[in-house]
């Protein structure tokens, strides 16, 4: 089985997503991490080199390697994963999706404590901006993360809550 995990950045994908794969005694893949071994550089240069539209094509180009030679995985994917390439209906055939549904204060605060010129998308933003690109990047997004399987609201989700969706 492949378990997928979708939100936002800051929701806990990569956290939760290898605490899940330890209980489960599953491999784990970081979608962002899986694309800069593949590439051989960081996504925030692709997205400097190449841009946005070329990242999201890599991006379906390893979810789908990893849907056709990958089993007993979860899969800690990107925040914009689900929104491109018709992602999110090749995720919910594979496997089972999970939307990690945290609120923006909560993202910008997890997110402001982090190194944010490694996210493309946040480098640069005062807290202020944050909170404003993540509101209205969450609103964009919404429709894509709703069509997982289960959505977990935050706070909290646990490996618990995850194991009895799962029904493990």
């Amino acid at each position: 089985m492949l378990i997928f995990l979708l939100g936002m950045m800051g929701s806990g994908k990569t956290t939760l997503g290898r605490e899940l794969a330890e209980k489960l005694n599953y491999s784990f893949v970081d979608l962002d991490a899986f694309i800069e071994e593949k590439e051989g550089r960081t996504i925030a240069e692709i997205f400097a080199t190449d841009g946005q539209e070329k990242f999201r094509e890599l991006e379906n180009q390893a979810l789908q390697t990893i849907v056709t030679n990958f089993s007993q995985t979860v899969v800690a994917t990107g925040g914009g994963a689900a929104c491109f390439h018709n992602n999110m209906h090749l995720m919910n055939a594979a496997g089972e999706t999970f939307f990690l549904d945290v609120p923006t204060e909560l993202l910008a605060q997890r997110l402001s404590q982090s190194d944010l010129s490694t996210r493309p998308l946040l480098a640069g933003k005062t807290q202020a901006e944050l909170i404003s690109f993540l509101g209205k990047t969450l609103a964009e997004r919404r429709q894509f993360y709703v069509q997982a399987k289960h959505i977990l609201a935050m706070p909290p989700y646990t490996i618990k809550a995850l194991l009895a969706l799962l029904q493990l």
